[in-house]
């Protein structure tokens, strides 16, 4: 094996070593006030979407949010509608902002971001309907992938 071959093959393990070290590296949306529980999830595995079969699953996930609590910038894994059911929230995307209020229902593509505030006097709750990765096991909100983040 040639020098530059074996410096080369050192590079890339190097390299690869710190890549899944940076993705060990926790990341965190900024939350205040927030709680989440799934309420049910299933894989599809039948229907007449067969591009669909045992490489996706639906969750609904209750989401409340305290009086004065928010969601920072973020994105979701896929996409999905959402219902407020009680209380009301203030929505806010790159280009618009919307108060949500108890029986609206919204969707989200999922890659646009945007942040939650709850500025009313009492908690809110929502309701997420999302299409995601069948083997995700957490939750689906993550950074916003258009936005640089600093790391925790």
């Amino acid at each position: 094996m040639t020098a530059e071959i074996r410096s080369a093959t050192v590079l890339l393990c190097c390299a690869g070593l710190l890549g899944a070290a940076n993705a060990a590296e926790t990341i965190k949306v900024d939350t205040k006030g927030v709680t989440a529980r799934i309420l049910y999830e299933a894989p599809i595995s039948g229907g007449h979407l067969p591009e669909l079969k045992d490489k996706y699953k639906l969750r609904i996930t209750e989401i409340s949010i305290a009086a004065g609590g928010h969601v920072g910038d973020h994105n979701h894994l896929g996409p999905g509608i959402r219902q407020m059911t009680v209380g009301e929230m203030e929505y806010i995307m790159p280009h618009m902002t919307t108060t949500y209020r108890a029986g609206d229902y919204f969707f989200e593509t999922g890659d646009i971001s945007h942040r939650v505030i709850n500025k009313s006097g009492t908690s809110n709750t929502h309701l997420l309907f999302e299409i995601l990765p069948v083997n995700l096991s957490g939750p689906s909100l993550i950074l916003p992938r258009d936005k640089p983040q600093a790391r925790h």
